[in-house]
């Protein structure tokens, strides 16, 4: 059955109802990538990097193939086929241009003048396409180049099957054949009717024709960031042109060929060609690229995108037909690069879609749709294998079908599970492969810290887990342990969580056990800067109870877009207080104390002991939410026209004295606003009120994430104020509180001489918290985000002022290190 298998995959395509063959410039070489297509049709395909291409006809007769490909001329060639396959080999000669009289102005560059009539015919030229279906295929290939054995210290084996004795190799290829429904501006369904991943026969490609959406006809191109189209309403302050001739194509449409570079080296944008139609001013091709650092991603070498376009006469239409985008990456070492290939064909473009046509699921795969043999694939793919993606199906076919085996996966098991004393202390996992079991344990450098209550404490924790890879559920079960030596003290909490689909996301996790919690549940301050804020400047931020608890949380989404999650806890809390004075740099100064709300009476306490069960709901609304339905799962993918809504209600109740508890209502909103290539604006909102709560406990007010430190840790900081003391402002009563940051993501920095060479982000930012017994409080912020050291980009710098209603209070620099999110 396996030699069958490989037999099947390397059926040469003459079996299909196919033309077929091999184009190449005058000089025999190779030509990839040529546009190859029925004339007055949208039935068509493009060669691959060797050239070859298969033109998928069903029945004989007589038919024109064009061969269109930018920088060589066009050329049709007309055939009598008679039989299956029909082999029709073509050279191509170098195009003609020659630069004309299209001078319209006689003072102005002639290219500005064709694209000023390409940027007035947009709206002309997009409404052509604006509703149309369409076969769609996509490809995608990751290659790796001489791939180093480690990183960072950290051994990198997960590829080494897949490489050659030079360590490369491809890592990834992936195919997909579908059909699509699209109406601008952003109606889109996808329905894949087959799905490849070599290497895996129940894999799923995530090639989709979302991702492959990029139109020049809008100002602005979705990457990373928003690239300014060479013909968008405001190209001309953003790019240069020349024209570098012109020449006709084989129906006589003349073609201008234009230089396309940036006015500034910093800025969103491509540099290269863009092919386009004298009259009708519509784009005719497009070859352009992009630096990693234009678009901040500095690992990004260099990105290419180009676009073919093909006339039908019937329809007056110019439509891509075939799209390719290649890539190169550079990080530590590693040297990737890829492609992803595009072809789009059998347009059709009715006046209207039935209503039911879209909605909220963009992407659908058909049943069976990853079970598709190779005669299928022989017949649908478009763009032929080249020999080296034949071999790596062939290679992964046999490697899946070992690696799937028990004694594969126990022989591997055997080296990665062999124990070496460092994993005593960072950590180790031991696998049982063949069953989906993993064994885990954490180490204990991600536990240790200082704090005032416990002193030097040690945090460690073991895990097993069962996974279903297919369904991509899992059950783990784990505990937490700590143990603070100046308090000698030990804690120990488990839990079991099981997530019992991909669909609804349902999941299920009890736990239970002792901790020690800050006031703040939100956990304000991370371990590592309260240690060194503690131990090296006797600043004892963290503020901590003891909690002995069990609770059941449940997650689950009740219907598209609408998110539940309910937790039941019942806590006993008892105050905890310092129990030592050591430090690693000693000085006059004493720690405060642990009560947040007395901090320098060390005798007192915030509460008293107490038991209380409190009971939470929160909805989570994302209005338009969009998702993929694939056998494995939904994924939902948020809709950036619109905000997401949290509403929450929590109840305290059964507790051990009556004035603990209470009743809280809280909703917040959260919106992230595109502003294309002027950046981007987030917004989060967020108010509450508390019900029944005099006397409630300290830990169940509502305290805000203040920041005493001057050390950021988030991207961004859209949920935290800067310079607030952490327990200030905390409230039992009603509270509103605001964020707003703005930023600019090189859109005013790229233009400043000197500042632009930094290649940062301006960043602005606007915090509001407001409460009935204290003057609202503010902070303004500005700041640089995206700093670093070549493509390393973890760094943020911001100076932060704060009032309290118009009094001035403070100011101070914030340093941002956002790798400590990974650390914590």
């Amino acid at each position: 059955m396996k030699n069958f298998f490989l037999l099947l995959l390397l059926v040469p395509a003459a079996l299909y109802s196919q033309i077929r063959g091999k184009v190449t410039d005058r000089d025999g070489n190779a030509l990839p990538f040529v546009s190859v297509f029925l004339e007055n049709s949208f039935k068509g395909t493009t060669t691959n990097d060797q050239g070859l291409y298969e033109l998928s006809i069903y029945s004989q007769g007589s038919y024109t193939i064009v061969f269109q490909f930018l920088g060589y001329q066009t050329r049709k060639v007309t055939v009598t086929v008679e039989s299956f396959p029909h082999t029709l080999d073509v050279s191509m000669q170098d195009e003609n241009i020659v630069l004309r009289e299209v001078v319209i102005n006689p003072n102005d560059n002639p290219a500005n003048a064709i694209v000023r009539n390409a940027v007035q015919a947009r709206s002309a030229n997009t409404e052509k396409l604006r509703k149309f279906r369409c076969d769609f295929y996509s490809r995608g290939i990751f290659r790796i180049r001489n791939a180093p054995k480690r990183v960072l210290g950290a051994r990198i084996d997960m590829f080494d099957e897949m490489l050659d004795s030079t360590r490369s190799g491809i890592l990834y290829l992936s195919e997909t054949v579908s059909k699509l429904a699209y109406q601008k501006p952003d109606k889109l369904k996808e329905t894949i009717i087959a799905s490849k991943v070599s290497g895996n026969d129940n894999g799923f490609s995530f090639n989709n024709a979302a991702s492959a959406d990029f139109d020049f006809y809008d100002n602005t191109i979705a990457l990373s960031s928003s690239i300014i189209s060479p013909i968008a309403s405001n190209a001309f302050n953003y790019y240069k042109y020349r024209l570098e001739g012109s020449f006709f194509d084989e129906d006589n449409h003349q073609i201008h060929k234009i230089k396309v570079t940036p006015r500034r080296n910093t800025e969103p944008c491509m540099e290269g060609y863009i092919y386009i139609v004298d009259e009708s001013w519509a784009l005719y091709g497009v070859d352009l690229s992009v630096k990693g650092n234009n678009i901040q991603l500095p690992a990004l070498t260099l990105l290419t995108l180009k676009q073919n376009f093909s006339f039908n006469s019937s329809e007056d239409t110019w439509a891509k037909t075939s799209q390719v985008l290649d890539f190169q990456l550079s990080l530590f070492g590693m040297n990737v690069s890829g492609r992803f290939t595009y072809v789009y064909s059998n347009f059709e473009f009715p006046d209207q879609f039935a209503k039911k046509t879209f909605g909220p699921e963009v992407l659908v795969f058909q049943e069976g749709a990853n079970k598709k043999d190779s005669t299928f694939w022989s017949s649908a793919r478009p763009v032929p294998l080249t020999d080296e993606e034949v071999r790596d199906y062939a290679k992964k076919a046999l490697l899946q079908q070992r690696k799937e085996s028990r004694s594969y996966l126990d022989s591997l098991d055997r080296v990665k599970n062999k124990f070496k004393v460092l994993d005593l202390i960072t950590g180790y996992t031991y696998n049982r492969s063949f069953r989906k079991l993993s064994y885990r344990y954490d180490g204990i450098v991600s536990g240790l810290g200082f704090n005032t209550v416990q002193g030097y404490n040690i945090s460690t924790g073991f895990s097993a887990t069962k996974r279903n890879e297919e369904k991509r559920t899992f059950t783990t079960i784990g505990t937490r342990m700590n143990y603070g030596f100046s308090e000698d003290r030990f804690r120990l909490n488990g839990f079991i969580a099981r997530r019992f689909n991909n669909i609804n996301d349902l999941e299920i996790e009890v736990a239970g056990g002792s901790a020690v919690q800050q006031f703040n549940p939100a956990n304000p301050i991370g371990r590592i800067v309260n240690s060194i804020a503690t131990s090296f400047f006797r600043d004892n931020y963290m503020k901590l109870f003891d909690r002995t608890f069990a609770s059941i949380t449940y997650k689950q989404e009740l219907f598209n877009g609408f998110h539940l999650t309910s937790t039941l806890n019942y806590d006993w809390r008892k105050p905890l207080f310092n129990t030592t004075d050591e430090s690693i740099v000693r000085n006059d100064r004493g720690y405060t104390s642990n009560n947040p709300l007395e901090p320098q009476n060390f005798t007192s306490v915030p509460f008293e002991r107490h038991s209380l069960a409190r009971a939470n709901v929160t909805a989570r609304i994302s209005f338009g939410q969009q998702y993929w339905t694939r056998p494995d799962g939904k994924f939902n993918i948020r809709n950036e026209k619109y905000p997401t809504l949290f509403v929450t209600y929590e109840k305290g109740f059964a507790a051990s004295d009556e004035k603990y508890s209470f009743d809280h209502l809280a909703a917040r909103i959260f919106y992230d606003i595109g502003l294309g290539n002027k950046g981007q604006l987030g917004v989060n909102l967020r108010a509450g009120r508390f019900f029944n709560a005099d006397q409630i406990a300290f830990a169940d007010f509502k305290h805000f994430n203040g920041n005493q430190t001057h050390i950021g840790q988030a991207d961004r900081y859209l949920n935290v104020f800067n310079l607030m003391p952490y327990y200030d402002f905390s409230t039992n009563k009603q509270y509103a509180e605001a964020h707003a940051e703005y930023s600019d993501q090189g859109y005013i920095l790229n233009k400043i001489p000197l500042l632009n060479k930094l290649q940062a982000n301006l960043v602005l930012g606007y915090h509001l918290a407001a409460t009935p017994d204290i003057t609202p409080y503010s902070e303004y912020s500005v700041g640089l985000d995206n700093l670093g050291f070549g493509k390393i980009k973890f760094f943020r710098l911001d100076y932060v002022r704060a009032y309290q209603g118009e009094n001035f209070l403070y100011d101070g620099v914030i340093f941002g290190l956002k790798f400590l999110n990974i650390l914590e």
